[in-house]
């Protein structure tokens, strides 16, 4: 055991220093045993209670060291990505609507929440856009998020007055900061672009948008959140690193798809994790069977309490649900 190395963490620095003391006081017991065997039976119960003493801190010490290591190697940020599913412009619209609710639920929390790229429906809703969330506890509570969710409302465009019913995909990739494997420069092609507003505004001049193709997988990701090329290359770079060790990750477990499209689904109304039922004012989400009311304030941002019970609820497989 490297004593100094505990020495050196001002988190077990005291327990470092007690191990050396008890350390000391057992090499001193079991001296005056070999030098008195009148001292054995006496020396003896001593030498054990010190051992379960020093064992004792040498577990301690290594419980903070490896938690701090965990902690180091959490993800203190994600990508969260929506697209629109089924329903044409208004799942667009939804899909723009969940991205601000967990745009308005990182505002209360006081995380970091950055567009990094968006593709927008002709009525200004999301065709797919991509965020970065800056929180070391926002993957352990958005991670359940990933899936297709459905909304059952009348959009404001329909004359009828029918309900309709659309989809958007959600998916929480987590950015670690340790690297698990390095990608091959000779696998990456990058694109360069001008970055613009809507509607043609605010277009830049310089070519800053950046493109990255990753050749083996086919995998294609897009920053323009940054008005410096080089910064808009490092987060392409880390959201094409979040998806790689993605699918690595699912490789490695047998009940997860390695394929992308198996951790979203393909958008379809059957394939689904939560519904929001607009003219019910109900949320439920299939997997804990579990529903919520006031659907107005959850899209303001207030869903820590469905994040919370699926964090400690069985999230399984999606039912048929309603």
């Amino acid at each position: 055991m490297d004593l100094e190395a505990f020495k050196s963490n001002h988190k077990t620095k005291y327990l470092a220093d007690e191990y050396e003391r008890l350390l000391g006081e057992r090499t001193t017991v079991e001296a005056m045993i070999a030098s008195d065997s009148s001292m054995a039976e006496l020396g003896g119960e001593e030498v054990a209670t010190l051992r379960g003493q020093i064992e004792a801190i040498q577990k301690q010490m290594t419980e903070i060291i490896q938690g701090d290591k965990e902690e180091e190697e959490k993800p203190k940020e994600i990508i969260l990505e929506v697209r629109a599913g089924a329903g044409g412009e208004e799942a667009a619209i939804f899909a723009q609507d969940l991205a601000l609710m967990y745009e308005y639920f990182a505002e209360k929390k006081g995380w970091g929440f950055t567009k990094l790229d968006e593709s927008q429906s002709e009525m200004g809703g999301y065709k797919e856009a991509s965020f970065e969330i800056r929180s070391k506890y926002a993957y352990d509570l958005l991670r359940f998020e990933t899936g297709v969710h459905r909304v059952q409302r009348i959009p404001a465009t329909e004359k009828a007055g029918r309900i309709h019913t659309s989809t958007a995909s959600v998916v929480v990739l987590p950015i670690f900061p340790v690297k698990h494997f390095e990608i091959n420069p000779a696998d990456i092609e990058m694109e360069f672009s001008r970055s613009g507003g809507a509607g043609g505004q605010n277009v830049n001049k310089v070519e800053t948008a950046v493109r990255i193709i990753h050749k083996p997988t086919g995998l294609a990701v897009r920053c323009t959140s940054e008005r410096s090329q080089v910064k808009n290359r490092e987060k392409a770079m880390s959201m094409l690193m979040a998806k790689l060790e993605d699918i690595d990750r699912a490789k490695k477990e047998s009940d997860v798809s390695a394929d992308r499209k198996g951790q979203i689904g393909t958008g379809d109304r059957s394939e689904k994790i939560r519904t929001y039922n607009i003219l019910q004012d109900r949320i439920t989400d299939h997997r804990i069977k579990q529903s919520w009311s006031n659907v107005e304030k959850i899209f303001a941002g207030n869903i820590e309490p469905i994040l919370e019970a699926c964090a400690k609820g069985t999230v399984g497989d999606a039912d048929d649900g309603e």
